[in-house]
């Protein structure tokens, strides 16, 4: 049984590293859920708490989330906000 690249491995990794971005999250009020992870390496989540209508939440997830899954993920191409 083979598990792609977007498979259950990949989602796990994903999962590992948001984990360690979280408590900066959280320290501000805020949040990520992990939504999904597509076969060609966008990463959807979901920003929560004061993260949901922070003014800054898209340079949160492009200079934060997005920078920190492909430095150790590299098959990440992209995060999205769902």
């Amino acid at each position: 049984f083979i598990i792609n690249k977007g498979g259950a491995i990949m989602k796990e990794r994903v999962q590992e590293v948001l984990n360690k971005i979280r408590p900066g999250l959280q320290a501000d009020g805020g949040d990520v859920e992990l939504i999904d992870v597509t076969e060609d390496g966008v990463v959807k989540v979901r920003l929560q708490g004061a993260c949901g209508g922070c003014p800054m939440a898209q340079m949160t997830l492009k200079n934060g989330i997005e920078k920190t899954l492909k430095e150790e993920i590299p098959e990440v191409k992209r995060v999205e906000n769902v």
